[in-house]
């Protein structure tokens, strides 16, 4: 056990991650785990601090698109052009790699997942690094992500020493990851960025595709609370009204306890939704509760990527 102190000194994260520790930094989708993506060792402490599977891939986070194409082998036009719209911000591009990228950050693949953050403490952590950061989520693998500074002093702390605290993350969902393959644009995960924003920009992608299961964060079970989660329409008819939770958009539904229902946007606020949805699963699952009921959203913008997360915690 160490003990894991939470605060705003960049200088302090650089130290630590410069000795080969892991520091949890913020950005605008979740918080990160983050570890020199040039050093073996220090990225290895990711996998073992989270019990994450190595052939689960890490995203590389760099201050701007200048560096990160220090560890790539080409930068598409396409990819140019997704980064210049939508760079700092919550979108990971598949690229192929230089062999100074380990194949651990990889899972061994020739691509590499990369990104730059949007969060102002991270960037100016980030440019006064010599090396990038592989960063997956802040969290045990395959539970809820986190969103605060206290999500992660409540699930890793003793196991890092310092998580660089930059409020409370804007997005609240994961990056959404784009790839090329065979000639074809594909959304390998979908995140932060709605596809419509995507298409309107570079024309139609495909969602899904041949690397999907390798992509970070892109596995079946994923996002799980401990309470089991159903979801799809709600008839509560059918439990225990003192001992459920409801997790919906806009309805709130008579008979279940106000202090087991979270509605996530009362206007239809998809992106107020999305930012707010990590905190909600977390905040029922604390109530031990006997099931937590969600909606599912509707399918379009942020609401794919809302349901995408729901569907793997209910998997």
């Amino acid at each position: 056990m160490v003990q894991t102190d939470i605060g705003k000194d960049i200088a302090k994260a650089r130290a630590l991650l410069e000795h080969r520790l892991l520091v949890a930094i913020p950005t605008e989708t979740v918080y990160g785990l983050a570890a020199n993506a040039l050093d073996e060792d220090a990225v290895l402490q990711i996998f073992e601090v989270k019990n994450r599977p190595r052939f689960d891939p890490l995203i590389v986070h760099g201050a701007d698109r200048e560096r990160l194409s220090e560890y790539v082998t080409s930068f598409p036009e396409w990819a140019q052009t997704l980064a210049d719209r939508f760079w700092p911000g919550p979108l990971t591009l598949v690229l192929p790699k230089r062999e100074i990228i380990p194949d651990i950050v990889t899972s061994g693949m020739d691509t590499v997942a990369v990104r730059v953050p949007l969060s102002p403490l991270t960037h100016e952590l980030l440019t006064q690094l010599d090396f990038p950061l592989a960063a997956p989520s802040a969290n045990p693998f395959g539970f809820v992500s986190p969103t605060t500074a206290q999500h992660v002093q409540d699930q890793l702390g003793g196991k890092i020493p310092y998580i660089l605290d930059g409020g409370e993350c804007e997005v609240g969902l994961e990056s959404t990851i784009v790839a090329e393959e065979n000639g074809k644009l594909h959304v390998l995960r979908l995140g932060g960025i709605a596809v419509e924003e995507i298409e309107s920009i570079i024309g139609p992608v495909k969602i899904g595709g041949a690397s999907e299961g390798h992509s970070p964060g892109s596995l079946l079970q994923h996002y799980a609370t401990r309470t089991p989660l159903k979801l799809g329409p709600i008839d509560i008819t059918q439990h225990d009204l003192s001992s459920t939770g409801i997790l919906s958009y806009q309805t709130r539904y008579p008979g279940i306890p106000p202090e087991h229902q979270v509605v996530l946007s009362t206007s239809g606020d998809l992106r107020k939704a999305s930012k707010y949805l990590f905190a909600a699963m977390r905040y029922l699952d604390s109530l031990n509760l006997k099931v937590i009921l969600a909606e599912e959203f509707p399918e379009t913008g942020l609401g794919r990527a809302i349901n995408d997360r729901l569907r793997r915690a209910a998997a």
